[in-house]
């Protein structure tokens, strides 16, 4: 794929330049003043751009590459061919992300509508209560309401809506299409296109005619440096705070419910559920499509594999799986036994065919 105007390549980065911004060893410095100007994968890696491997299965496709360096571990260095110059590190991953910021820093926030300058658009209502520092900017269509307050260097997206008495921080962006109300929300925030960030959770008790709505006047906190997904939705508190741990990131079309506590530096995949008064604790990794009970707790440092079904807690640094989920080693010694029933009777009934 040749590169488009979407995201043009970078100027040009010496490898020297790059290897000091990444923490990586040139293994040859006589290459130190050849140009970088984008990330590419192996298999269509060309001269100005940049690569990495993490296995040996990209041995044949590293046979072709014409990149201008690859960032290696040092278990793989001797699968670079001698024409690629090696930038030597401990995780090739990060070093590319870091290098992928270096020279596509657009691509890292949802895209700006316009060029220009950052301003006020016209075409926006920011309602005369609101107290906006210096440097925001307010694309077309966006709306502000009464006595809300933004940080500077924060983008509101074209059509965001940001309800009355919301508190946006220092440098979030907060994309087309989102809304936000009863939140407080840090520095650093990305919020994506569409995302639903406040509205009340599903409370309800049963009446003489019916479901009985129960109020939520809670908030949503979000901390600093969290990333949420395009169409998530995240519910405010029914009396406590729903909130969103620092460095957290969160995918896709993922639903939280109300009175959700998420730690420091999780990751959620798409189509996450998490019901209700949950519990989740610092540095918690959940697969995508993977349904969390209310009210439990899942600990500190635990996984839960894709389309799980975690009904109750989880101990701090277990990875579990299945449903209803439990350790992942039980969870994969049952699906290996049943898969091998499942041949042994196929054998069997093919054999009585014959």
């Amino acid at each position: 794929m040749d590169h488009n105007h979407f995201f043009p390549p970078h100027s040009g980065v010496t490898l020297a330049a790059l290897a000091a911004q990444t923490g990586a060893e040139l293994q040859d410095e006589s290459q130190g003043e050849r140009i970088v100007r984008s990330v590419s994968p192996v298999s269509r890696a060309k001269e100005g751009d940049v690569c990495y491997i993490l296995s040996r299965r990209n041995k044949e496709e590293l046979a072709t590459c014409q990149a201008a360096a690859i960032f290696c571990e040092k278990p793989l260095l001797s699968l670079v061919p001698a024409h690629i110059p090696v930038l030597l590190v401990k995780s090739a991953q990060t070093a590319f992300a870091l290098a992928g910021a270096l020279l596509h820093p657009t691509a890292l926030k949802p895209v700006r509508m316009t060029t220009e300058p950052a301003k006020i658009s016209p075409a926006a209502y920011v309602d005369p209560t609101a107290k906006l520092e210096d440097g925001v900017e307010v694309e077309p269509m966006a709306v502000i309401g009464a006595d809300v307050e933004i940080g500077s260097g924060t983008r509101i997206g074209p059509g965001a809506v940001i309800g009355p008495g919301v508190r946006i921080g220092r440098d979030c962006v907060i994309a087309g299409g989102a809304t936000i109300q009863v939140a407080l929300v840090g520095n650093n925030v990305i919020i994506h296109n569409g995302a639903r960030i406040g509205q009340d959770g599903f409370g309800y008790a049963p009446g003489p005619r019916g479901m009985l709505k129960i109020v939520q006047i809670g908030r949503v906190i979000i901390q600093d440096h969290v990333e949420i997904g395009a169409n998530t939705t995240i519910d405010r508190g029914t009396m406590d705070d729903t909130v969103i741990g620092e460095g957290t990131k969160i995918d896709n079309l993922v639903q939280v419910g109300h009175n959700v506590r998420i730690g420091r530096h999780c990751g959620i995949v798409s189509q996450v559920g998490i019901a209700g008064s949950t519990v989740i604790g610092d540095g918690v990794m959940i697969g995508g499509a993977a349904g969390i009970n209310g009210h439990i707790k899942i600990g500190d440092g635990a996984q839960i594999a894709a389309m799980s079904g975690v009904l109750a807690e989880v101990p701090a640094g277990e990875k579990y799986g299945g449903v209803p989920a439990r350790p992942l080693k039980d969870y994969l010694r049952e699906v290996a036994d049943t898969l091998s029933r499942y041949d042994s009777r196929a054998k069997e009934k093919g054999t009585s065919n014959d």
